[in-house]
């Protein structure tokens, strides 16, 4: 039960679980025939977007962190429209399909820069067109989505993060083993460890995931990415503003995350959010969707 208490979810076995333990690898390149994609005019530039499920129904939305895209979202989309609810997950700016989209003074022939208020509005945005959500932000969109949150709380009917950085500040100063040294890396350097770990599949993922990623790298700004890492080595202190917001809240991650379970054990605390720890690394919404799914069932049950 959500009941703004920290606590470990999904600890038997269930259907979800058995169903997760069961997936193959898939051409994550292909949306599912039930996808409908779009573009969105939002303050930064056209966004794609991609959609599952009935318009009328309850809204979710789901953002993805930096390097990478809403279909990240693909096996989890799905099943929440098919509890019941309209789906929705998009590119931020800078990234894949949305790669053109930026700063505005790129628009002049100027470099301009990434920052929380293009992301923020870009998000604002989004959810004033289709009306009230409920919120996911995954990694680095998990502070977009605080900030959202604190700041036009009308539109966000509960509040889930995903792998989201647990600390203020320098956000990776947590991060197991090479936390205590990434004071001393800017942005350039961060996006180029970044992209080499992913790429060279450090992260161990199936063939076809490795071959989306790889591709999906081609098409996404090194410069967004480069001003994300900055942006998360100068997290803002929002814990206590979230709290104070009354909706249903989810800080779900995998055991083998970035950062160890205990500083997201102490974050959910802070905010007043249930954590749910499942057995995988960074990206459950790729390894346990159907548990994820399950989970966010639960939060979306608890905001009615």
């Amino acid at each position: 039960m959500f009941d703004h208490e920290t606590s470990y979810v999904g600890e038997p076995a269930d259907e979800a679980e058995r169903l997760d333990r069961a997936q193959g690898d898939i051409d994550w390149a292909l949306l599912p025939d039930s996808a409908v994609t779009s573009r969105f005019a939002a303050p930064s530039g056209s966004l794609a977007v991609v959609s599952y499920g009935d318009p009328s129904h309850p809204r979710v939305l789901l953002a993805p962190g930096v390097s990478g895209s809403k279909e990240d979202f693909t096996l989890v989309a799905p099943v929440l429209a098919a509890a019941g609810y309209f789906v929705q997950s998009y590119d931020l700016a800078g990234q894949y399909e949305s790669a053109a989209a930026g700063p505005a003074e790129a628009k002049s022939g100027k470099q301009g820069k990434y920052d929380y208020k293009l992301f923020r509005d870009d998000m604002v945005a989004l959810l004033e067109d289709g009306g009230p959500a409920h919120l996911l932000g995954y990694s680095f969109a998990g502070t977009v989505a605080q900030l959202v949150t604190v700041e036009r709380p009308e539109l966000v009917r509960s509040l889930a993060l995903l792998a989201a950085p647990p600390e203020p500040g320098n956000g990776f100063r947590g991060v197991r083993g090479l936390g205590p040294f990434t004071w001393m890396v800017g942005g350039k350097i961060g996006a180029a460890l970044m992209t080499w770990g992913i790429v060279t599949n450090k992260n161990h993922v199936p063939p076809k995931r490795l071959d989306f990623v790889r591709m999906r790298f081609e098409h996404t700004s090194r410069r967004s990415m480069e001003h994300i890492i900055m942006l998360m080595k100068r997290a803002p202190d929002l814990r206590d503003r979230v709290k104070a917001v009354p909706i249903p809240k989810l800080v779900a991650v995998g055991e083998h995350d970035l950062w160890p379970s205990a500083l997201h054990a102490e974050f959910a605390r802070r905010i007043g959010a249930t954590l749910a720890v499942y057995k995988t690394g960074h990206s459950p919404c790729e390894t346990t969707p159907n548990a994820l799914a399950r989970d966010l069932v639960a939060l979306y049950a608890s905001a009615a």
